[in-house]
């Protein structure tokens, strides 16, 4: 069910399986996050609501009400 922006998360997994579950997971962000992966700590450019560190394969996502700041990206795991 749909919460809105009121929906709170416990960790990256349900909101990856939360923007999936939306169809957000390949639209594009507002604007790209340079972030540094949860997984090897190397910075990558975020352009997608789930993206995919390109060094690791860690998998990170953001909803889209959330899409405003960076710190808000929650790694769901690698390949996941």
């Amino acid at each position: 069910m749909h919460e809105g922006c009121s929906g709170s998360f416990e960790n990256g997994k349900q909101i990856v399986d939360k923007i999936r579950m939306m169809g957000f997971d390949k639209q594009s962000l507002p604007m790209p996050f340079e972030i540094e992966c949860k997984g090897c700590e190397k910075t990558f450019e975020m352009n997608t609501f789930e993206d995919k560190c390109p060094h690791c394969g860690m998998v990170h996502g953001v909803t889209p009400c959330h899409a405003f700041d960076p710190a808000n990206v929650k790694a769901a795991g690698k390949d996941y």
